[in-house]
């Protein structure tokens, strides 16, 4: 007899962004999708829809200047359903149409955004949207005083809500190509305070997480009132933010002053994780080495859980980083503010964190296995494939949801494609759901005998 495949929430979610990518393939194929003679080929299409609907920001075809109006439009609604989540967006439109949310629309609104509990979903779906709205329009608003001066009413007014949506959302696209040159991204408006702070702000509001809103929201600014979570978010935001700042600040210190405070503050946010950039990744003039490493640190930890954001996330590291200052204090459990965490949250960490680093071996691997025999830089036809630095610095940025490169993710065989585009997909539905979503619920074995390994 036939086992019937139960639709859990996790493989609701998972099958949710697979549909989201089939429609958004299909509705780019169209001919008057692209600028180019006939219709864009599928791969260009498929890249484009899982980088967009994952808010990663990577791109095989500059987005200016490859797609119409009505492409971009599709690929703006894509990063904008990644950005808030398939299920939030469902929740939605079953609330606009008077449909009753019952238990099991709770339960899969839940698992999309990793609440705690079921209670509270409908008025956090309502600070996710409303906030979203909110702080996507402040943004626009102010990238209109940059970019209508710069390129006119209708096209700055575009450009402006493009770039704050694409920046709240974390995604890294931008309408720079048909201006300042293909792959160009925000490069032209390097220590422009409106740029480098505008978008730099949205990313950090993007990545706090939906959670730590609705904290702040109910708490007002009363820091010993908020969750743990909120607590352990905003300090690593912090740090993560300070630090960085301060490092390449230091590193890049041929640029002129106002240009390195406010291009170093830009560079620091967005691994974390929008694909902009204001100072090239390669070629003449780009950044130093050290920002370039600090850059794959930054992109592979990322944002908060709940967010628009992707990598292993910041309470992810901060739980870990605990559990190890715990260990040197001989403490038996991990304690944070006069809390004691659950081993559960230690244990899931290091499984996530696990998982994410095997698939960043793989991937590099595999790139440089697709590329060793493709001339990357047609410049340098004596140079075949693709450096470590290249492989990895790509690979974290795709399952990371980062979408910044240093300039190969173009010349890349289909093969890497592919990789890549599984990669920015375990990396927003999340590489631990998409393993446990075909997972079939067991009956309890009985308990192994017990041993222990030596461990370091």
């Amino acid at each position: 007899m036939q086992r019937k495949i139960r639709l859990t929430p996790v493989r609701l979610l998972v099958l949710g962004y697979l549909s989201v990518i089939i429609i958004g393939t299909i509705l780019l194929i169209i001919p008057f999708s692209s600028q180019i003679t006939g219709s864009a080929s599928f791969m260009d299409a498929l890249f484009t829809v899982v980088s967009a609907s994952c808010v990663t920001g990577l791109v095989v075809q500059d987005t200016a200047t490859h797609w119409t109006i009505y492409g971009q439009i599709v690929i703006l609604l894509l990063i904008q359903i990644g950005g808030i989540g398939f299920m939030t967006v469902v929740y939605t439109i079953l609330k606009l149409g008077g449909k009753k949310i019952g238990l099991k629309e709770r339960t899969y609104m839940q698992e999309a955004v990793s609440a705690p509990t079921l209670s509270g979903m409908g008025k956090l779906t309502s600070t996710i949207l409303i906030g979203t709205l909110i702080f996507e329009a402040l943004g626009a608003f102010v990238l209109c005083f940059r970019f209508v001066p710069d390129y006119g009413w209708g096209e700055g007014i575009w450009m402006a809500i493009f770039t704050s949506v694409s920046a709240f959302c974390n995604a890294g696209f931008d309408l720079m190509g048909d201006k300042t040159g293909k792959f160009s991204s925000m490069t032209a408006y390097s220590g422009d305070p409106i740029v480098c702070l505008t978008i730099p702000l949205l990313i950090i509001i993007g990545g706090l997480g939906f959670f730590v809103w609705q904290d702040i929201k109910d708490n007002r600014f009363r820091f010993r009132k908020y969750e743990l979570h909120t607590k352990l978010v905003l300090i690593m935001t912090a740090i993560l933010v300070i630090v960085p700042t301060v490092i390449i600040a230091i590193a890049e210190n041929d640029l002129p002053w106002q240009e390195r405070i406010f291009s170093s503050f830009f560079t620091a946010v967005t691994p974390r994780t929008a694909g902009f950039n204001v100072l090239p990744l390669a070629g003449a003039g780009s950044v130093k080495s050290v920002t370039l490493l600090l850059t794959i640190v930054l992109m592979f930890i990322g944002g908060s859980s709940g967010s628009t954001a992707g990598g292993v996330k910041t309470n992810t590291i901060a739980v870990l980083g605990l559990s190890v200052f715990s260990l040197i204090r001989g403490k038996r459990s991990v304690e944070c503010f006069g809390r004691r965490l659950d081993e559960t949250n230690v244990k899931n960490a290091a499984q996530f964190v696990t998982a994410f680093l095997t698939l960043i071996v793989v991937g590099s691997i595999l790139l440089c296995m697709f590329e060793q025999n493709n001339h990357v830089w047609p410049d340098n036809p004596e140079i075949a494939g693709i450096t470590v630095t290249e492989s990895v610095f790509e690979v974290v940025s795709a399952i990371a949801t980062v979408g910044l490169t240093t300039g190969i993710t173009p010349q890349l065989t289909i093969g890497s494609q592919i990789v890549l585009c599984i990669l920015m997909f375990l990396g927003r539905a999340g590489c631990m759901t998409v393993m446990l979503s075909w997972k079939t619920p067991s009956a309890p074995a009985a308990e192994l005998p017990l041993e222990k390994v030596r461990i370091g």
